[in-house]
């Protein structure tokens, strides 16, 4: 008498089923990019829209405010979502919650370190075109593929900056 195939194809079903529960066969960019209320990438740099920005504790007006921004197009880091609030962070890794409203989809960027030099192009022995001092902001117009370099405009001085040299950019993002 032989037996029914029966618990090997039941012990198979249940190693699927855990395995889909626990989301170790789901796609990993789905997994990585999910982007909660809108759909968009998580994380994902933007910048302040208005001068003086709120950072609450939470995700709405009842909660505490935290922090002021006083920077229009600061950059920041969007890390959550929930319904009209977003979870941001900035380049000193303070995070805290502001209404969506107060966020633009426009790329900004921090210069980072004393003294940087803005160059004419995308090389190390370009000329520079301006010297930038730590904690200024500018906008970020591009970064190409497979380029250590990315193309800023800081104070009408549009130029080229190590990617190590400024937040505001992932490593290895190609900004068109």
């Amino acid at each position: 008498m032989t037996r029914p195939p029966f618990p090997r194809f039941f012990l198979l079903r249940c190693i699927v089923l855990a395995a889909a529960l626990f989301g170790i066969l789901s796609p990993p960019s789905l997994a990585a990019d999910a982007g909660g209320e809108t759909g968009q990438r998580l994380p994902r740099f933007v910048s302040l829209r208005a001068t003086q920005v709120n950072l609450r504790s939470g995700p709405g007006v009842r909660y505490p405010i935290e922090w002021v921004y006083l920077q229009r197009d600061l950059p920041v880091e969007v890390i959550q979502e929930f319904d009209n609030w977003r979870k941001i962070r900035d380049w000193e890794g303070t995070e805290g919650w502001v209404h969506r409203s107060m966020l633009s989809g426009a790329r900004a960027i921090r210069v980072i370190g004393p003294l940087v030099p803005l160059r004419a192009a995308a090389a190390p022995e370009s000329p520079m075109v301006a010297q930038l001092e730590g904690g200024v902001i500018g906008r970020l117009l591009s970064c190409p593929e497979g380029s250590a370099f990315c193309k800023v405009d800081v104070a009408g001085h549009a130029g080229w900056l190590p990617r190590a040299a400024f937040w505001g950019v992932y490593r290895g993002e190609t900004v068109k």
